[in-house]
């Protein structure tokens, strides 16, 4: 299919993806598919006042009728799953089939946060002044400002504005530079079903389209009240301290250096299959991406030669073409970045399987490569570092303290798993001894995770959680309420005061 076709089955119109000072490429072949206009700090300073505008009656709506909204988004999504899922693989190079799959996270997340409009539920609290009741309330909080990243350009939006929405809250996105083409198109499904829900405020839904200037006036916007923010690290640092110096509440999903447990008991056909789709998946671009690979003595000699011979079969070429299970890294610095930490690893003793740059003579500007599988002697600093890349280092153990001890041993903490069927070994590791991310899994990779639970991880991933379990609570302000139903008017804590 050609990029044109992609473009307008995705809905864009012709006439908004050329004549603007933002350059947009495809990492398939590194051609230019857009130059889209960008806003100024003005018209962004308008959509925020806009969105103020629109809280003001969508926080009086219903909340169920608030969860029809979003009902009717998902109905939108589930018609152009297909278009929207190329537009994914064709702007961030991931292969079709996870191009579809973030878009059915979409999709799930809308019947989830359509659940979630009925059970906005707070709790009953026992009093201990007689006569007297408690109750906990959740209210709609304010605009909710959404900055993704470009490796999932649509889901995180979709966890964060669905609930959002459900919550009262209207949504203010900016995607990143790299992405988007995709959230324009989201725009044009959420506005299919603002027309069809018949009553919404307008500036409920809107995009941001620009550089991280105007990231920065959400986040720094005293009139945005929450700021969820899907990204690096560095990212995160600058939104946080903005978000914490006027009191404004963050969301922040950042990196991940997620690791893998491979016990002596553990099933190597079902261990092999989770290791090659979590790290070489998205070209080792998630962030919830297996980076390091933690084995132990008795199955490391079995297991690696297997992993290498694996890797050096993978399928790599155009994402949108039939059979691929690798796409290009998203663009050069991408690449440059791999190869200087292959190079820091190798000169830490590492040995280096793969990581080669290959299809350069058919697509001499975009950059696809072989996954890399590097054995390392132990977890020097570049393995302690998040590289946006497929690489996956490899590192032996002998017990099973000392693994958890080196999972443990990085900054980042967002996903986790083990393979075992060692009952004990999968307890501690989920135990608080165990694992330390937001993320813990038994016998199936760190990648994929379902909507159902809250998304996110400790330490420097952020702290943050999207999607989920209760994370709805993240967009909406607590109320405790203490009613007077007596005669009397008795104190807390027993004090008298009598005038």
């Amino acid at each position: 299919m050609s990029h044109a076709s992609v473009l307008e089955a995705a809905g864009l119109d012709p006439n908004d993806l050329s004549g603007g000072t933002l350059s947009v490429s495809t990492p398939i072949d590194g051609n230019e598919i857009a130059s889209l206009k960008e806003h100024t700090q003005d018209q962004v300073a308008a959509m925020i006042d806009r969105a103020g505008t629109a809280f003001e009656a969508w926080r009086q709506v219903p909340a169920p009728r608030r969860g029809e909204l979003v009902r009717l988004i998902g109905d939108e999504l589930r018609a152009n799953k297909q278009q929207l899922g190329e537009l994914v693989s064709l702007e961030c190079g991931k292969i079709l089939q996870e191009g579809l799959g973030e878009v059915q996270e979409m999709i799930d997340i809308c019947d989830f946060a359509v659940g979630v409009s009925r059970q906005l539920y707070g709790l009953t609290i026992a009093s201990e002044r007689p006569g007297h009741a408690m109750r906990e309330t959740w209210h709609p909080l304010g605009v909710c400002g959404v900055v993704t990243a470009f490796n999932f350009p649509v889901a995180p939006w979709c966890w964060n504005s669905a609930l959002a929405l459900v919550c009262g809250d209207p949504v203010i996105w900016k995607p990143s530079e790299k992405a988007p083409l995709t959230a324009l198109a989201t725009q044009v499904i959420v506005d299919r079903a603002v027309a069809r829900f018949g009553d919404a405020p307008d500036g409920l839904s809107q995009v941001v389209i620009g550089g991280a200037d105007l990231g920065r006036m959400l986040s720094a916007s005293p009139d945005v009240a929450i700021v969820s923010a899907t990204g690096s690290t560095r990212m995160g640092n600058a939104v946080g301290q903005a978000l914490a110096a006027r009191f404004g509440r963050c969301i922040l999903e950042l990196g991940g250096n997620n690791g893998m447990i491979v016990a002596p008991s553990a099933d190597l056909e079902m261990a092999i299959r989770a290791i090659v789709f979590s790290a070489v998946g998205t070209a080792g671009q998630r962030c919830t991406s297996l980076r390091r690979l933690i084995v132990h003595d008795d199955v490391y000699d079995e297991l690696v030669p297997r992993l290498v011979a694996v890797y050096a079969g993978l399928p790599i070429g155009d994402p949108l073409a039939d059979g691929i299970l690798v796409g290009p890294l998203i663009d050069g610095p991408a690449h440059q970045g791999m190869q200087e930490a292959l190079k820091r690893a190798e000169a830490d003793g590492g040995l280096v399987h793969g990581g080669e740059r290959i299809l350069a003579a058919e697509h001499p500007d975009a950059f696809y490569v072989n996954p890399a599988i590097v054995e390392m002697p132990s977890q020097t600093e570049i393995v302690r570092e998040e590289t946006f890349a497929p690489i996956l280092y490899v590192m032996r153990y002998s017990d099973l303290d000392g693994a958890i001890a080196i999972h443990n041993d990085v900054p980042q903490g967002l996903s986790s798993c083990i393979f075992s069927t060692d009952v004990r070994e999968t307890e501690q590791f989920l135990s608080g001894v165990g694992s330390d991310c937001g993320i813990a899994n038994v016998n199936i990779g760190p990648s994929g995770a379902e909507i159902g639970g809250a998304f996110g991880g400790e330490k420097d991933t952020g702290g943050g959680r999207e999607s989920g379990s209760d994370a709805w609570k993240g967009y909406m302000r607590r109320q405790t309420n203490t009613v007077n139903y007596s005669r009397d008017l008795p104190l807390a804590q027993g004090i008298t005061f009598e005038i």
